[in-house]
């Protein structure tokens, strides 16, 4: 494509910030490729490439004017920041949005093609941050969780007992109580639940040594096809499928393919004591935030305001945490985490007045 003769000084400054934009995201997936492997590696390699080719584009437009590129913007440095030190599903999912909000739909500058090839990769990053939040759906699910429920609501409980009038003494003790029952419950619980959804689990997948038992079945007279009527399947593909089963059963091939599919789902549920013990875990380093202002010897309202404050900071980067996962907007999340736990604290401190003393 051939530059324009006279770009507007305004086209040449966005052109510029667009094609420092295609190069830094071009290299976040390439410090993310260095960190992955096999087919995750090449997807992120492509994307890379057609990143190269979107920046082709814009150097073609400026001429000589793309010798100029300014700093690329916050939010890609952030990106590549973290692709460089964590390559984790958190720059997955922060790349998604930012493929998704591609302003080439709505500029006449950008081909066609240019803005579908956005679309398609904020599509292709999506798969790529799925993959990572599944194996992050147990533990961590548990971890962040956990954390969030011990800062609203410890941050509840001291609200409420500081509200009524007690003494810095008697609200640490409310709190650090409230913290070790709080998170031997929560560990308690995630152990169960995911002990429960593990047996369920158990008891729903196929035995996997019940391949062993096909070379030894009557080819004209057996139940294998109501194995898989009984899995769902109608009759006529029933038969069919069991008829091929046994035609192509490899021993070697079946248990390989049994060890995978459970350790597939034994992976998507995760570990029930790491689920526990993270749980428990992060419950606790939620929950003592609301009291350390009185370990650190506060009292009455100052406490009460310095505890709010610290644990509104936290909601904060629980609820970003939480927006970038989901693919949602962290700044939203957040403060949808804050207003919910300064509500239920601030619905705790009203029933303090009301029930016991002024704080002074």
């Amino acid at each position: 494509m051939i530059a324009r003769p006279d770009p507007h000084p305004a086209e040449i400054r966005r052109w510029r910030r667009y094609l420092a934009d295609e190069r830094a995201e071009a290299a976040v997936y390439r410090d993310l490729a260095v960190r992955r492997s096999g087919e995750e590696r090449a997807i992120l390699l492509a994307l890379a490439d057609a990143e190269a080719r979107h920046e082709a584009h814009w150097v073609a437009l400026l001429g000589p004017h793309a010798d100029r590129v300014p700093a690329v913007s916050v939010r890609t440095r952030i990106l590549g920041f973290f692709a460089r030190r964590f390559g984790s599903v958190f720059v997955l999912a922060l790349a998604q949005r930012a493929e998704t909000r591609s302003p080439y739909a709505a500029d006449a500058h950008a081909t066609p093609a240019m803005a579908a090839d956005e679309r398609i990769h904020g599509e292709v990053v999506r798969g790529l941050a799925a993959r990572g939040r599944q194996r992050l759906s147990g533990t961590f699910r548990a971890a962040v969780f956990g954390a969030n429920d011990g800062l609203v609501s410890n941050l509840a409980l001291v609200m409420g007992i500081g509200a009524a009038g007690l003494g810095p003494s008697a609200v640490l003790l409310t709190g650090l109580a409230g913290l070790l029952a709080g998170a031997l419950s929560m560990g308690a619980g995630e152990y169960v639940s995911v002990r429960s959804q593990r047996e369920l689990l158990d008891a729903s997948t196929p035995d996997p040594e019940a391949h062993t038992a096909l070379p030894h079945l009557d080819v004209d007279a057996n139940e294998l096809a109501l194995v898989y009527r009984a899995r769902g399947m109608d009759e006529s593909a029933a038969i069919e499928h069991a008829r091929s089963t046994l035609a192509d059963y490899d021993p070697a091939v079946a248990a390989a393919r049994a060890a995978e599919a459970e350790a597939e789902q034994h992976e998507a549920v995760g570990s029930a004591w790491g689920a526990a013990l993270s749980s428990f875990a992060f419950f606790a380093s939620g929950a003592v935030i609301p009291v350390i202002p009185y370990l650190l010897g506060l009292e009455g309202l100052t406490a009460i305001v310095v505890s709010a404050v610290l644990v509104g900071i936290a909601l904060l980067v629980t609820g970003a945490i939480v927006g970038v996962l989901s693919g949602a907007s962290p700044l939203n999340r957040a403060l949808r985490q804050l207003a919910i736990g300064y509500g239920a604290a601030a619905a705790t401190y009203l029933l303090g007045l009301a029930f016991g003393a002024t704080v002074v």
